[in-house]
């Protein structure tokens, strides 16, 4: 593999492993203790409408993806908050729309979309230098909110009623996490496409969850991992000649059911 690392599109593809291993390892955690996997699945397949939006107007989809996907997080999280409609109903909903959306918009977009299937299963080796300076900036904005709302945050985390009880703004950092999710959502797209995105934002955190209760900690293992379990899948699929996010997501699988069973309780 190393002399593959001559080419571009290797030296973007080990740029945005990093990069993406860095948005697990941070939301990741948050998703894995809050269990909100189902939320973070049900945001990701609604991004499919961002992209349908991008291919239709002849733009970069990521640039439609990211304003597409923060407004269906915030929808679903308002719905969720000031309606009766409960969090799976919502979420359900707005994945099956997004999902029409995108079907809608690309049926209406003449001629033929030759990357959208790395949109949905992922191709790691197709990150230009473009999609790495937007993952850049958006790792940047996820750090920043973190650090400057990491109390908060741990305070929703482990117990949301006693936060708000506390006078934290419950429903507003809430909002905050959910447009988090959308933002690494949109970062982990490129990597293993929307139907897998969900697995690698869970399972690097599950694993170091069994390791650590530190949620610090946990975000350090779950990035440290993120990046090894990445690296390492996308150097499986060069040699095998598989495709990368779902080798990526494979690898990761195995080693977590492996863990769980060596790990004490």
């Amino acid at each position: 593999m190393f002399e593959a690392l001559h080419y571009e599109f290797m030296q973007n593809a080990l740029i945005a492993a990093l990069l993406a291993s860095i948005a697990c390892g941070i939301i990741g955690t948050y998703v894995v203790v809050k269990r909100m996997g189902y939320i973070a699945g049900g945001i990701a397949h609604t991004s499919f409408g961002g992209i349908g939006l991008g291919y239709f107007l002849n733009i970069n989809p990521l640039l439609c993806l990211i304003p597409f996907t923060l407004a269906s997080s915030l929808g679903i999280g308002i719905i969720t908050k000031k309606t009766r409609v409960s969090e799976d109903t919502a979420i359900g909903i707005f994945w099956a729309m997004g999902m029409a959306l995108g079907v809608v918009f690309i049926g209406l977009t003449p001629g033929y979309a030759p990357d959208l299937f790395s949109y949905l299963f992922g191709n790691i080796l197709t990150v230009s230098r473009n999609d790495i300076y937007y993952m850049l900036v958006l790792d940047g904005l996820i750090i920043a909110t973190v650090l400057f709302l990491y109390k908060e945050l741990l305070a929703i985390s482990f117990d949301e009623e006693y936060a708000q009880v506390s006078g934290v703004k419950t429903t507003l950092l809430y909002l905050i996490l959910l447009s988090l999710i959308a933002l690494t959502v949109v970062i982990l797209v490129r990597i293993v496409g929307i139907i897998l995105v969900i697995a690698l934002l869970t399972i690097p955190a599950a694993i170091a969850k069994l390791f650590t209760r530190s949620l610090s900690r946990m975000m350090l293992v779950a990035g440290m991992l993120g990046c090894i379990l990445t690296i390492a899948g996308l150097w499986l699929s060069y040699k095998f000649n598989i495709a990368s996010g779902a080798m990526i997501i494979l690898l990761s699988g195995c080693v977590f059911i492996v863990t769980t069973f060596f790990v004490k309780k």
